[in-house]
């Protein structure tokens, strides 16, 4: 028993609490939080960055409109352990007939590779954004092995001999009004549909009736339709999707036009490259929190944190086990936070998303180590791995 130890990650010391180590620079803490509408309890990772044998990454379905379970994604990625991840497109009941894609809201990167960039934030799921975030922000690790929050945006174009646009989307399942989409091979085999349903400020709105579909194969038109297609983007393909004015100049090619895509994601704050990122929302940054978090709404959450100037990484998951179903409002998810030794913290999806795994020593798979709301374990999005070798 660990009776308040001042490690990073380690329980607040009123609280008692069981500490466990899964491997070097890998440990396991559970302990109770009191909280306004009863007490909560809290699984966490902590895992140490600057242990070579360490490392986090994206855990994800093998494709962007996908789902799986958090520990279907460790088995399959050899993960030690991980949480849920982003918010995602869980469901369209406001657009019957349209299949929901299952793919996340923010950005995505995954062993150094794009996967995706953020949807519009009025197109986003999930509980209201606090002031002064939006569907880029992420959490991510560079290259040089240290986590940090930023903002990713997509910068690319869409080149033909009539011209140039501005790329309005890369793999997402809802595209800004008037704009083309990009889709590649990390897209999936969901229906590109969705992606031109809603607009900017409204999730629910109808769907667009002016669309347009462009395959683009090494370089060149392939074929075209008047509506978003579906099926797997092979490797060598990009499939182009565009709604009203975007639509329109996408009619302008013709089979064997030459078309260039290029597409990046340009973060706010660091110049270093990421290896890893995942979307979600901030709740503490530089060591206080955000203003405007609700202090009213309780949940199961799940949420990351970070210490050490960006060298210690924190994954929070709390129980859904009935008694602890009262969870935390966003602002005491920034207390719990700074109470774990955090000077940043970042939101990733809660409720029946919430779970958190790991391989206990000695065994040869992960076990689910909360209780999810859901039962069986919830398929998510995407989630955060932490690999050990």
């Amino acid at each position: 028993m660990l009776a308040g130890a001042a490690l990073v990650g380690a329980a607040p010391a009123s609280s008692a609490s069981a500490r466990t180590q899964l491997a070097p620079g890998v440990t396991y803490t559970e302990y109770d939080i009191p909280a306004a509408k009863g007490t909560a309890h809290a699984h966490v990772l902590t895992v140490d960055l600057r242990d070579p044998h360490v490392r986090v990454d994206l855990l994800h379905p093998g494709a962007v409109a996908a789902r799986a379970t958090v520990s279907a994604m460790a088995d399959a990625s050899g993960a030690l352990g991980g949480v849920n991840g982003d918010f995602f497109n869980i469901t369209e009941a406001q657009h019957p007939g349209v299949e929901a894609t299952g793919a996340a809201v923010g950005p995505a990167i995954a062993s150094g590779r794009t996967l995706k960039a953020a949807v519009p934030d009025g197109q986003r799921f999930g509980p209201a954004l606090p002031p002064g975030t939006s569907t880029r922000d992420v959490l991510g690790v560079g290259v040089d092995r240290r986590a940090r929050l930023d903002s990713l945006a997509l910068d690319g174009t869409v080149r033909t001999r009539h011209g140039s646009v501005p790329l309005g989307g890369l793999n997402q399942y809802a595209l800004p009004v008037g704009s083309i989409g990009a889709f590649t091979d990390a897209w999936g085999s969901a229906s590109r549909v969705r992606a031109t349903c809603g607009t900017d400020t409204e999730r629910a709105a109808p769907c667009s009736t002016d669309t347009y579909e462009v395959t683009v194969r090494r370089g060149r038109v392939v074929a075209s339709a008047d509506t978003p297609g579906t099926g797997t983007v092979a490797a060598d393909t990009t499939v182009l999707v565009g709604r009203e004015a975007g639509a329109q100049w996408l009619r302008e090619l013709s089979p064997g036009d030459p078309v260039a895509v290029r597409h990046r994601l340009v973060a706010a704050d660091s110049r270093i490259p990421y290896r890893f990122a995942i979307g979600g929302y901030p709740v503490r940054r530089d060591g206080a929190p955000l203003p405007g978090l609700d202090a009213k709404t309780s949940a199961v959450r799940t949420a990351a944190g970070i210490a050490d100037d960006g060298r210690t990484l924190v994954l929070l998951a709390l129980d859904g086990a009935p008694a602890y179903r009262t969870g935390l409002s966003m602002a005491e998810v920034a207390d719990a936070m700074a109470a774990l030794g955090t000077d940043d913290a970042f939101s990733l999806d809660g409720g029946g998303s919430s779970t958190l795994v790991a391989r206990e020593p000695g065994a040869a798979a992960v076990s689910v180590l909360n209780h999810p709301t859901d039962s069986p374990e919830r398929a998510v999005a995407n989630g955060i791995g932490v690999f050990s070798r």
